[in-house]
């Protein structure tokens, strides 16, 4: 079962792939199936219950006015910031909730977009994950129309109570199956392919060449908007922390100190690149999960070293860029697809080792890849990454994706491109397999106390004074 690289790299809003596009997408689907099941009007009501982390961290990860946007029927690849802004200055004004109203069936329902009508259970965690979300939906006479639960299981993937997650799968014509990284060092061995070419052969199984390089460009072009962005604000990041944005600072005084672009910058640049993303995700801009929205600097970081860096673009066409860029994603897809097949991109679930962790490594594998990487160097770099980002907590100070997350991104960027070139200056045979070191993170993970793992009940979360 291969997961497209449109699933692990999606276009959304920040803050949090886990906590604002998942339960944007749950509340979507579940407004969808009152539309279609001839409901929608009927509905007089509604009654929202958060669990686990998505309620312990929901308020400063921006989880309920997403939650309000899905049912509104939003979807979370089109919407645009300005355009949720717009719905959040309206709910602040007194408006009520427009039930389904991108789905031409608008019912006005009241509902406190300041959490009164949305019930937390930070310390209930339902069976299936910590990520829990309960929608109901009633009549004028209060009787139950519909009564859904979902689980926001990492990357903007939600799974329906009673359903496999959302995702799509490539496995009905999939030429090259894998679920290990063993398995696909076999396929590349067996086909004479890399593993982007295999990566690529898998998503053509479901939709023509043309069309998936248009995407894979799309999700590009929107990392690079996302960095641009950020270098066109100013002042404090919202949430009340007052963190100061530092992104525009530091790309003024680069373009000043390296002017000749020397490779002895390289750091300095890729650290802007994080640091700039992660900060238009935390302002709640439109981000790229890759493969979360909390580490989703590290893959645009580490590509702007790849494009600008590696002798296999330095001072090359855009058009050669633009097919390195291509490759360098396609890599990163196929090894994101071990770690959620095999263990968790949750930070809810395992810790920030299974998001910044996980990027990190599919990063190193995408640029040890643009290198001109084996197949088993490529696999060598991902395993590099992951090694040193092990026992990494998520303890966002206030609930937010800012305080460690912007600057974990930048120090996580940088291992990976260190774990690129050790593993280029190796055969690729290592001691310690990628295999190995994804089933360490997930045990790791399972024994990691929960509040680590996105509750701000530990960490950082509780030794910083937030004010």
């Amino acid at each position: 079962m291969y997961l497209s690289i449109f699933d692990l790299f999606s276009v959304g809003l920040g803050p949090s792939s886990s906590h604002t596009v998942g339960p944007l997408r749950a509340g979507a689907d579940f407004v969808r199936r009152l539309h279609d099941g001839g409901r929608l009007a009927s509905v007089g009501g509604l009654r929202v219950d958060v669990y686990g982390s998505l309620a312990a961290t929901g308020h400063g990860h921006g989880t309920f006015p997403a939650i309000l946007l899905g049912l509104e029927g939003f979807r979370v690849e089109e919407i645009l910031p300005e355009q949720a802004e717009a719905r959040y200055a309206a709910w602040d004004a007194g408006a009520p909730l427009e039930l389904g109203a991108q789905l031409d069936g608008a019912v006005a329902v009241p509902l406190d977009y300041h959490v009164k009508d949305m019930i937390q259970h930070p310390l209930t965690v339902l069976p299936r994950h910590t990520n829990g979300l309960r929608l109901q939906a009633f009549d004028a006479a209060g009787e139950v129309l519909a009564d859904e639960i979902y689980f926001s299981i990492g990357g903007g993937f939600i799974e329906r109570q009673g359903e496999e997650a959302s995702v799509e799968h490539l496995e009905a014509a999939e030429p090259y199956p894998f679920d290990t990284g063993a398995e696909l060092l076999q396929r590349c061995r067996e086909s004479g392919l890399s593993i982007s070419e295999v990566a690529l052969a898998n998503e053509c199984a479901a939709r023509p060449e043309a069309e998936v390089l248009a995407g894979i460009d799309h999700l590009w072009d929107v990392m690079e908007e996302c960095k641009n962005s950020a270098l066109r604000r100013s002042g404090t990041l919202p949430g009340g922390l007052n963190v100061r944005r530092r992104a525009p600072e530091w790309h003024a005084r680069l373009l000043a100190e390296d002017t000749k672009r020397d490779f002895e910058f390289w750091q300095e640049w890729v650290n802007l690149v994080a640091l700039a993303v992660n900060e238009e995700n935390a302002t709640g801009g439109r981000i790229v999960t890759a493969p979360t929205n909390g580490a989703a600097g590290i893959i645009p970081a580490v590509g702007f070293y790849a494009t600008h860096y590696a002798k296999a673009c330095r001072g090359l066409g855009e058009d050669v860029k633009r097919e390195q860029v291509r490759r360098y994603l396609l890599t990163a897809a196929a090894i994101g697809n071990l770690y959620k097949k095999q263990a968790s991109i949750s930070g809810a679930e395992v810790g920030c080792q299974g998001e910044v962790g996980s990027a990190s490594s599919m990063a190193a594998a995408g640029l040890a890849e643009v290198l001109g990487g084996t197949p088993e160097q490529v696999s060598n770099a991902a395993e590099i990454a992951m090694e040193h980002n092990l026992g990494l907590t998520c303890d966002p100070i206030g609930g937010l994706v800012q305080i460690p997350c912007i600057e974990r991104n930048a120090i996580a960027s940088a291992k990976a491109v260190n774990a690129s070139r050790m593993a280029m200056m190796g055969d690729g045979d290592h001691r310690v397999s990628l295999d190995e070191v994804i089933i360490t993170m997930r045990e790791t993970g399972k024994d990691m106390l929960d509040k680590y793992k996105e509750t701000a009940r530990g960490g950082l979360a509780v030794n910083v004074v937030e004010c």
